[in-house]
């Protein structure tokens, strides 16, 4: 018998999912306030080795406290402990907790329905552990490629704001007729020095603007479906989405609770516009009466890979397995798409640095060549 989940509306938390950018900023908060993801993976495998070996919550929370490094991690269990014994049930403690989410939460209150409460939360360590994983892969991927990105900026600002000025003095002095190329990169640089504060609040500012934004409806809809769009990159966005997506699917399905609550539920724990909305109408057509893979396949962002997958977890009745391969298949793809896009990006952006800065030195250096045939 399936478990009813009511009341799917998102709470605000400090943590959900989001695109790239997220990815990489996601939990890196100030002084190490946050019970992150890493520390999650940890704490929710330990507390189910304890409940496992059949000691109960109050113990094995208590018995965690005293683990744990942190003053705030220990507040933390403590207050957890106290509100468990003045009669809260585990999920709602963590409802009422900002460091918690949805996800959590929900998982939680089906461990606790079912009696399956050591389960879920090496289910939820599982989770952590992939998505830390999955963190990992595109750190490692990204992190060489914005060092060098950020050192060409460096190093390109400071030629054009103080080595071609010192070349433009040379030039002025001995009246030397410059080519089209370097007027163009003096031109450049007399802008990026008037203007470069102006540009430097400007770009402050469009910085703080997308923050403020970044959560309505209109802006997740452009930027959802822009990620999609980019060339190579389109499909590696789409891939960390699904693999999230089915991760959390597997684990609803295998505690039971029924397909329509089971994406009503992911469809609020992933901010991804183009898979909300694709789970909406998904959603819309199952109530309707619809096949879940007929219903999958109404929209785009669903490959025919996973709705192929759907008909026969459908057929055979084995979804909660069949979402675990799909998880499996999309952690792998976009593992392998990490590793490839670095390859691509790091020699790409050297090949680019060193055309930029070629480019100012031939500029600077040509006039050069005129300067000595006035001089001699």
């Amino acid at each position: 018998m399936g478990i009813k989940i009511v009341n799917t509306k998102k709470r605000k938390t400090k943590e959900s999912s989001f695109d790239i950018s997220e990815i990489l900023t996601k939990e890196i908060t100030l002084f190490g306030n946050a019970f992150n993801s890493k520390k999650k993976e940890q704490w929710y495998a330990e507390l189910s080795v304890l409940l496992k070996s059949g000691i109960d919550l109050k113990s094995g929370l208590e018995l965690l406290s005293e683990t744990q490094k942190k003053e705030k991690d220990r507040h933390l269990m403590s207050l957890m402990m106290s509100q468990l014994i003045e009669g809260n049930s585990f999920s709602e403690i963590l409802n009422n907790n900002k460091s918690f989410t949805d996800y959590e939460y929900y998982a939680i209150r089906i461990g606790e329905q079912t009696g399956q409460l050591a389960q879920i939360t090496l289910e939820l360590s599982e989770f952590y552990k992939r998505k830390n994983d999955l963190r990992r892969e595109i750190i490692s991927a990204l992190t060489y490629p914005i060092i060098v990105l950020c050192t060409a900026l460096v190093v390109i600002f400071f030629m054009l704001r103080y080595v071609v000025p010192m070349f433009v003095d040379i030039f002025k002095q001995n009246k030397v007729d410059l080519p089209g190329i370097t007027e163009g990169i003096i031109g450049f640089s007399n802008f990026v020095g008037k203007y470069g504060i102006l540009l430097s609040g400007i770009t402050l500012l469009g910085i703080v603007c997308l923050i403020f934004i970044s959560k309505k409806r209109w802006y997740r809809k452009i930027l959802g479906r822009m990620q999609l769009r980019i060339p190579i990159l389109g499909n590696y966005f789409r891939n960390i989405y699904m693999s999230q997506f089915t991760q959390a699917l597997s684990l609803l399905t295998s505690a039971k609770v029924p397909m329509v609550e089971s994406i009503d539920l992911v469809k609020h724990m992933i901010n991804f516009y183009p898979l909300q909305e694709g789970l909406h109408q998904t959603n819309v057509a199952v109530i309707a009466g619809g096949k879940l893979s007929t219903s999958f396949s109404k929209h785009p962002i669903f490959d025919k890979k996973m709705i192929a997958m759907i008909r026969v977890a459908e057929e055979t009745n084995q979804t909660e397995f069949i979402f675990q391969k799909l998880n499996e298949q999309y952690n792998q793809q976009v593992k392998h798409q990490s590793q490839v896009i670095s390859n691509v990006l790091n020699p790409l952006l050297t090949i680019l640095v060193g055309l930029i800065v070629g480019v100012i030195l031939i500029a600077m250096y040509l006039p050069m060549f005129r300067l000595s045939s006035v001089i001699g």
